[in-house]
């Protein structure tokens, strides 16, 4: 009788899944969005973090779980561990310098002792673990859960990535910044710069890394992609087909998400307010929105080139250019400050951005 009752709590339990990501934005923010898709779908969903980075998902969780029905997305903060790092200085967007990543990347490495400590005391049915966390495949394994992993990349970037770390093609090129490496083994001609593509030698450390990424990755349960089939169809077969590794499309992930405007930041930056009424005065389809993310840092000549590229183009622009760039004064192209005053033209947002509805917006 008590074992029929324990199968019975067994299969009324929900599905649990541990969500995993990596500590940074673009990482970060979808992850959330995939757990309230799966949440809709009656799965029971923990998100593992540190403080910082629950700060960053916590509204996008919270209205995930005012919307839901069924099992609401719990977040479980632990401490980002002590590094000598500065306070708050907890995912990648916050680093300044070499010492602060070199910090940050031991401090990626003890997170492991929570996360099993997490797979034990919960006991998950499986985990959505990033990439980047490579040793959670082997941690999942011990004990017995299996790996999914999550880059937030397309299945295209992947797989060229996959052919690069397995083929190493800069092996038979020129040392020429400018010679062209082909990337063997995908469904189409794929070709890029020298100075475009990893190198072995002289990035011996980048190299390795990604080498222990992408051997992780294939030893995972599966890999799950913010896409979909219709987007990459020949990038889908060759992953199924050719490199024969499991994944799951699920995108666009963001399509879950009921907090377009605030998502991923309880600051917006200032200028966002006025963001939608100055889109409203263009046409459709007439302005290019600029946004390398939150991890890029360009030097005052390369804002420069940027600046005069939109000067030249004669389209309307809107451009995120973060809050921790160099001052303006140390970039702008002649009067390109007027360009900016008037306001006909170009929109800068210095800060975080509301993409999502600045998207939304545009294709409407």
């Amino acid at each position: 009788m008590q074992l029929a009752m324990a199968a019975q709590d067994e299969q009324q339990r929900p599905l649990h899944i541990l969500f995993f990501p990596f500590l940074a934005p673009g990482h970060l923010i979808p992850i959330a969005d995939m757990a309230a898709l799966f949440a809709a779908r009656g799965v029971r969903c923990t998100i593992l973090t540190t403080p910082v980075n629950a700060a960053i998902i916590r509204s996008a969780v919270d209205r995930a779980n005012d919307a839901l029905a069924g099992p609401a997305i719990d977040i479980s903060v632990v401490p980002f561990p002590d590094v000598g790092l500065p306070p708050g200085v907890e995912n990648g967007m916050a680093l300044r310098s070499q010492g602060d990543r070199d910090k940050f990347a031991r401090a990626v490495q003890l997170l492991r002792e929570p996360f099993e400590h997490f797979l034990v005391h919960n006991h998950p049915d499986a985990v959505v673990a990033g990439s980047y966390f490579h040793w959670s495949a082997d941690a999942a394994a011990e004990h017995g859960v299996p790996r999914l992993t999550f880059l937030g990349s397309s299945m295209f970037a992947r797989s060229c990535s996959e052919s690069m770390l397995r083929n190493n093609p800069l092996a038979t090129v020129p040392d020429d910044p400018d010679a062209l490496v082909s990337l063997p083994g995908l469904p189409h001609r794929v070709e890029l710069r020298r100075s475009q593509v990893m190198d072995p030698v002289k990035q011996a450390d980048h190299w390795a890394f990604f080498q222990s990424v992408n051997a992780a990755d294939q030893r995972s349960f599966g890999e799950v992609f913010n896409s979909f089939h219709e987007l990459e169809p020949d990038y889908v077969e060759h992953y199924h087909t050719t490199l024969g590794r499991r994944a799951w499309l699920v995108g666009p992930v963001a399509l879950a998400s009921k907090d377009m405007a605030g998502r991923g930041t309880d600051a917006l930056s200032p200028d966002s307010d006025n963001c939608p009424g100055w889109l409203n005065t263009k046409p459709a389809g007439s302005v290019v929105y600029v946004s390398f993310g939150t991890l890029i840092r360009f030097s005052p000549p390369e804002l420069h080139q940027l600046a005069r590229g939109l000067e030249l183009s004669g389209r309307n622009f809107m451009w995120v250019t973060g809050a921790a760039g160099p001052d303006p004064s140390e970039w702008m192209p002649e009067g390109f400050t007027e360009l900016m005053a008037r306001g006909d033209r170009g929109f800068i947002i210095r800060g975080w951005a509301p993409q999502l509805l600045i998207l939304n917006q545009s294709f409407k």
